[in-house]
């Protein structure tokens, strides 16, 4: 069954998997949640000109959007590689409202997130290449080395396979000195996987409706 579209506090879409019984994003607002912990306590704090960004869980698209239409502020190269086992469908892409709301003349571009092939390197503007992985996070070898971590799986609840600490472990193997991990959780659990994995961590405030969110680092 596709996930059901659903409209957000902020007048952004999310979605709905019933199956799961959880939505992609908060209820509170799509974009203004992806923006604060993804691009504000994450893309923001990084200074290099050249990134390398891994995100797990693509799902929407929203966060690969948001960072690229920030690269064109910024002007930094962004290499994004995007992990994904259950991709939406294009159908569904074509219904999020995200482009409407954020660049109405990139719409193409958004759709181009999703209909881009897997494994393949596809540059989306002049600052902005898409790698897609279509493979399980909880079971998969990682390859490259990154600058930033977009941790945006389903809650440990309902995927605690996404969270282990030997999942962190291995993406601390792959993160450059002084990475930044961001994630919406804030679960005790979760950061403590974390800390045991390597990275050192910190509660920060989180965005309309949610009290704190996690930033992890490698030192």
């Amino acid at each position: 069954m596709p996930p059901e579209i659903i409209l957000t506090e902020d007048g952004s879409h999310s979605l709905l998997q019933r199956e799961l019984n959880e939505t992609y994003h908060s209820v509170h607002g799509a974009i203004q949640e992806s923006a604060h912990i993804f691009i504000e306590a994450g893309m923001k704090q990084c200074t290099k000109n050249q990134l390398q960004i891994l995100e797990v869980g693509f799902g929407t698209g929203l966060n690969a959007f948001l960072t690229l239409l920030e690269s064109e502020s910024t002007k930094q190269k962004i290499t994004y590689t995007a992990i994904e086992l259950y991709p939406l469908s294009n159908e569904s892409a074509c219904l999020l409202n995200y482009p409407d709301l954020l660049s109405p003349d990139k719409k193409d571009v958004f759709y181009q997130l999703h209909t881009a092939p897997w494994y393949n390197h596809i540059q989306l503007s002049p600052h902005f290449e898409l790698y897609k992985v279509h493979e399980d996070f909880s079971s998969m070898t990682l390859a490259g080395q990154y600058d930033l971590i977009y941790f945006d799986a389903f809650s440990p609840d309902k995927q605690p396979e996404m969270w282990t600490e030997d999942r962190f472990r291995m993406l601390y193997k792959h993160c450059n000195p002084g990475a930044i991990l961001t994630t919406y959780c804030a679960k005790g659990i979760v950061r403590r996987a974390l800390q045991s994995a390597g990275f050192s961590v910190e509660r920060i405030p989180g965005p309309p409706g949610k009290r704190e969110i996690l930033r992890a680092w490698k030192e």
